[in-house]
């Protein structure tokens, strides 16, 4: 692939991301984006591309971890441009996307998709064992089954 050169007069695209335990997403937000080039390399990924205003956008990111880039994807939608980044170390929390610690003010957390998965399995253990609990009580009639008085009136 072509080395993308960093074009003048650009600016960045609002980038909205979020983490998962064996991918990252990146969500490059861009209305109908053209010429489209992303370059994913093991610490840092490159995008550029023009808008509907023919504007520049450059975004350049270097990964607060390494990524595995022969397993990462991309897709170009209307409002977006949509990358899956394969983490190197699966099950490795991502404490923030970029390496360096001050954040630009065009990269932003997605909370709608972001979820704390480190502790998911836990929770659904201790889900579990209170329905296992609850279900040997019934069976050793040590909870009284509920009352059905009120089906009558349906």
């Amino acid at each position: 692939m072509p080395k993308i050169v960093r074009p003048e007069n650009c600016q960045p695209a609002r980038t909205l991301w979020y983490d998962r335990k064996k991918y990252v997403t990146i969500n490059f937000q861009v209305q109908n984006p053209k010429d489209v080039q992303v370059d994913v390399q093991d610490t840092k990924i490159i995008m550029s591309c023009k808008d509907v205003d023919d504007n520049n956008i450059y975004n350049e990111i270097e990964f607060y971890d390494r990524v595995l880039k022969s397993d990462s994807r991309e897709k170009v939608l209307d409002r977006t441009i949509n990358m899956m980044i394969r983490k190197g170390k699966d099950n490795a929390a991502w404490p923030r996307l970029q390496k360096d610690l001050a954040k630009p003010a065009w990269l932003l957390v997605d909370f709608d998709n972001w979820r704390d998965w480190e502790h998911e399995e836990e929770d659904g253990m201790a889900e579990y064992e209170h329905y296992i609990d609850m279900f040997n009580d019934v069976k050793n009639n040590k909870g009284e089954p509920p009352a059905m008085d009120d089906l009558d009136d349906l």
